[in-house]
């Protein structure tokens, strides 16, 4: 019997690096929250394994073992045909690898199927995060996650279609030892708060990004130039940047004020938690 399974959008709405292991993994500090737009997974029990990738941005996803999906399905001991929706754009900086491996593995749990402890973190750094699907601390390398209390934040996401490589983002760190969040997060009254509050945090990947893809910097000033933003950033180590609004409304009323400026970029209206 075949089971459905929503991958939302990662978005980080704060990404601290504070530090760097010896074994070259860096040290994050970051607040992690999710959208309600995502991919979308079916995965049906077989003889073998099979990944059928399909959707807007289904170019130039792999298809066979190399996918994330395929590797945590695999690491999982399950096998059969997996239908991967892809509604969100890859090398964006919105977790769409991570969150789809994840996805199939919350799947699986459902089915009485158990994830090895190591196997998430083996996937990669956000697949962790990503399992809990909800507003959380995430910290070391990905391995710490700390549920947090956030209000609902009505969000647009816009991506300029460039995608960028985390590695060179990271290579172009200048200084890896920052400042963590501070120990403890305040109470928020909604959204104008907690953006008031994030815009004293940072990015620390955001300009180096910048660095690999100037467009992320054409992309940012727009967004802070829509009516009502409270806040625009870049996710992740880019190049999806998200700015905040203090209602869905306004946030809807932003996509179609970039939407008619730049027809080209992906945006979409959602509400982050």
């Amino acid at each position: 019997m075949a089971v459905e399974a929503f991958a939302p959008a990662k978005i980080n709405l704060t990404l601290h690096v504070t530090g760097r292991r010896e074994d070259g993994y860096h040290l994050l500090d970051s607040l992690v929250v999710f959208a309600d737009a995502g991919d979308r997974l079916q995965l049906e029990p077989g003889p073998e394994m099979i990944l059928d990738v399909t959707g807007p941005f289904a170019e130039g996803v792999p298809a066979d073992q190399r996918n994330l999906v395929w590797k945590a399905a695999e690491g999982a001991g399950w096998r059969g045909r997996i239908r991967l929706d892809k509604q969100l754009p890859h090398g964006a900086g919105i977790g769409g690898g991570s969150s789809d491996a994840a996805a199939a593995l919350r799947a699986l749990s459902g089915q009485g199927i158990r994830t090895p402890e190591a196997l998430p973190l083996s996937l990669g750094a956000d697949v962790p995060v990503c399992l809990t699907a909800r507003a959380a601390r995430m910290s070391g390398i990905g391995e710490c996650i700390t549920p947090v209390a956030l209000p609902q934040l009505p969000a647009l996401l816009v991506n300029p279609g460039v995608p960028v490589p985390t590695g060179a983002v990271f290579s172009a760190l200048a200084m890896r030892n920052n400042p963590a969040m501070p120990e403890e997060f305040p109470e928020f009254d909604g959204p104008a708060d907690c953006a008031a509050w994030l815009a004293a945090q940072r990015n620390d990947l955001e300009i180096p990004a910048m660095g690999v893809a100037r467009e992320i910097e054409f992309v940012l000033d727009e967004l802070r130039v829509t009516s009502r933003a409270l806040l625009a950033r870049m996710s992740g180590s880019g190049s999806t940047c998200f700015a905040l609004y203090p209602t869905l409304k306004a946030a809807h009323f932003a996509a179609y004020e970039i939407e008619a400026a730049h027809p080209d970029w992906w945006c979409r209206a959602v509400t982050l938690s």
